[in-house]
């Protein structure tokens, strides 16, 4: 295994309320594309809101309700819409490992949220049995886009993050050798120039290292508070 990193780069800022998130999700129509009333976001975020002191959570909406391909778009970071690179069309059936269990629920939360900084510079394939082996599950490419839209300073150049929660499986059953990840265009390439900074949905190799990755990963996922 590669050196593992102990310092961050940067103190991410806590996530909003959770009722400051359900009306962001409600301001950027994503209640709308999975189907689902504002009323019952801002019922469930009420519900499901953490005591004064408490720890922050993320809250997301059911990958079943509303794809990664609907969501990348809503991303804003200096003014540019979020996208998913051209050579990934298939984005929409990268889904959940065996190991990821996901409430049976359309809205849910995340808890312990980290980057996975320390462990930037590993291989996907070297870094899941790490995060397992921790009791910490990774990302799905879906919550990580939501952690992006409700908390865009955590993702800054240099320092990004991959999903790896969300694989995509071969016909016979194998997994794909691709992993997502979510960083920021430098407009080169197929991206253009007009997407420079803006940010981006794309994928790594299983087997690759970027120091400039890490791997996003939480505690845990519920429907409520404990």
């Amino acid at each position: 295994m590669p050196e593992t990193t102990h310092a961050t780069s940067t103190v991410l800022p806590a996530l909003p309320a959770l009722s400051a998130q359900a009306e962001r999700l409600i301001e950027l129509g994503v209640h709308e594309s999975a189907g689902l009333p504002a009323a019952e976001l801002r019922a469930f975020a009420a519900a499901a809101d953490a005591p004064v002191g408490g720890d922050s959570a993320l809250l997301a909406v059911h990958p079943d309700q509303v794809p990664a391909s609907a969501l990348a778009p809503l991303l804003r970071r200096e003014g540019k819409a979020g996208f998913v690179v051209t050579d990934m069309t298939d984005v929409d059936l990268f889904a959940p490992l065996d190991a990821v269990v996901l409430p049976d629920a359309p809205l849910y939360l995340l808890t312990g949220l980290d980057r996975g900084d320390r462990i930037a510079g590993w291989s996907p394939d070297e870094a899941l049995p790490a995060l397992t082996a921790e009791a910490r599950t990774p990302l799905l490419l879906t919550e990580g886009i939501h952690w992006v839209m409700q908390q865009p300073a955590v993702l800054e150049r240099n320092h990004c993050f991959m999903t790896i929660g969300s694989r995509r499986r071969k016909a016979n059953g194998a997994l794909d050798a691709r992993t997502p990840a979510l960083w920021i265009s430098n407009g080169t390439g197929r991206d253009g120039r007009e997407r420079r900074d803006a940010p981006k949905v794309g994928w790594c190799w299983a087997g690759k290292r970027h120091t400039w990755l890490g791997f996003a990963s939480a505690t845990g996922r519920r429907v409520r508070h404990l």
